[in-house]
């Protein structure tokens, strides 16, 4: 199969998104959520609401099919109407064991809530190249698939099916990759970076070239040639694509497969070393600290004493 660099990535991060719980709402309400620091995501399975950020200038209109991804770490409330004075979260929830909440008086709104748990680092990674708010209107062409994974999610949640949680984990899962998809056909000012280059037709095939086979030594020539361009005009267009230069980004990226190994296995580094190109441990360990900060032989030892 040929090199997928955006699958590549999402395993790296180990991006794993679960069920959060769900609002149901009727008549007039409004509900404060705090802040947070997880990649938050919510689906409209029924009805219509408005989210409401105070460092946002435009509220947002959601309505049934929509889906709303929270990269920034701002507190928001949902409300039928913006005038409503809102309620805070952990005031109706209290000590419930139960993932649904229920607020105002009906049913005639309904939404799914799911989080993206990822480390520190694939935080900042996702955060880097994504807009506070990601917003996916239901009635779009693009939006076809995730309309059809809320409603396998309602039927999960509604069902007493075996498997259902394992399900509805799957399924958040597969809303995340959808989500980015439809952020990247449909994005018009996309930051540079990472997810920028994965998404530019020229880039593409240089891309998966580096992600194939990370150990090759590459040379601007080669990968010039792939892109169809020359040297000098492939250099200033991966810069201004990905923000970085095309060694750096090739540098980056081992150290990411780098990291991953490290924290799974105890692998000798002069293995790891010769596995992504580099003539002898002391190279690697030099390259490896000045994109991370820290030596191999550290961070080994922080992942071991970190308790899981």
């Amino acid at each position: 199969m040929a090199a997928d660099p955006l699958s590549d990535l999402l395993q790296l991060l180990d991006a794993r998104a679960v069920v959060a719980g769900g609002l149901v709402a009727g008549g007039d309400w409004s509900v404060a959520f705090p802040g947070a620091e997880q990649i938050k995501f919510w689906g409209v399975v029924r009805g219509s609401c408005w989210h409401v950020s105070d460092e946002d200038a435009a509220p947002l209109h959601l309505v049934q099919g929509d889906v709303l991804l929270r990269i920034a770490p701002r507190a928001a409330r949902l409300c039928s109407d913006r005038d409503i004075a809102p309620v805070r979260l952990a005031d109706i929830r209290g000590d419930s064991s139960d993932v649904v909440t229920r607020v105002g008086n009906g049913d005639n709104f309904f939404l799914i809530g799911g989080m993206v748990e990822l480390g520190e680092e694939s935080e900042r990674l996702l955060r880097d190249v994504l807009p506070p708010f990601v917003h996916v209107r239901g009635d779009s062409v693009e939006a076809e698939p995730i309309r059809w994974l809320l409603a396998q999610l309602l039927q999960e949640r509604e069902g007493e099916r075996p498997g259902r949680t394992a399900a509805s984990a799957q399924l958040i899962q597969l809303m995340f990759l959808h989500i980015l998809r439809v952020y990247m056909a449909t994005a018009e000012d996309m930051p540079a970076g990472w997810l920028r280059a994965l998404n530019d037709a020229r880039l593409a095939p240089v891309l998966r070239l580096m992600h194939a086979d990370p150990a090759h030594a590459w040379t601007l020539n080669e990968l010039a040639l792939a892109s169809s361009m020359s040297r000098a005009a492939f250099a200033a267009y991966f810069n201004k694509v990905a923000g970085v230069a095309p060694m750096r980004y090739l540098t980056e990226w081992r150290m990411r497969i780098a990291q991953r190994a490290l924290a799974e296995g105890r692998v000798p580094l002069a293995r790891l070393a010769e596995s992504l190109g580099y003539a002898s441990e002391s190279a690697f360990s030099h390259a490896f600290k000045r994109v991370t900060g820290q030596s191999p032989t550290t961070r080994r030892r922080r992942i071991v004493e970190t308790p899981s």
